[in-house]
């Protein structure tokens, strides 16, 4: 993924590691785990982190992680290929607390056979937690597949069910 020439960017110290937020066009383009897979170069972009969209972010991801937040309401962009578009789009049906399996989203949007193509657009998902790719789930609900690691997609199922993480 290529970053929009002008995305400023700012840190968030999540109680799951640091991550990186991003914004271009006072849209959120991204929002990663620092060490996750498909990070992006963002040797250009500039640390901004007084931008008002950068900001509304990191209170709402703090609200979130704080158990206080469901849903976000920030505005987002997401470059991909359509197919990527519609798996992102099935992905913020997916409310709070639940899960549904790749053979549910390959069927949401019209692709039953799409499974595999599915994770591999969940991989490439630039919006961690705000597009919640950590809500699908394998077959007979087995933990599969999280860009952030296993690890951090079990805690953040933890936290949506009201376990400890």
């Amino acid at each position: 993924m290529q970053l929009p020439v002008h995305t400023v960017t700012c840190d968030f110290v999540s109680p799951l590691g640091p991550m990186v937020l991003a914004v271009a066009s006072g849209n959120v383009v991204g929002v990663w785990f620092e060490d996750q897979a498909h990070l992006p170069d963002m040797s250009h972009c500039h640390k901004e982190p007084q931008n008002p969209v950068l900001q509304q972010t990191c209170d709402q991801l703090g609200q979130y992680f704080a158990r206080q937040r469901h849903s976000f309401d920030m505005p987002i962009h997401m470059d991909g290929t359509v197919f990527q578009q519609a798996v992102w789009q099935a992905l913020l049906t997916i409310s709070y607390g639940n899960t549904q399996d790749y053979g549910a989203i390959s069927r949401c949007i019209g692709q039953p056979k799409a499974c595999r193509a599915v994770g591999a657009a969940l991989g490439c998902n630039p919006c961690a937690i705000i597009v919640p790719c950590h809500r699908v789930i394998g077959a007979h609900g087995r933990l599969t597949g999280y860009s952030g690691g296993l690890d951090r997609k079990a805690a953040l199922l933890k936290l949506e069910a009201g376990l400890r993480m």
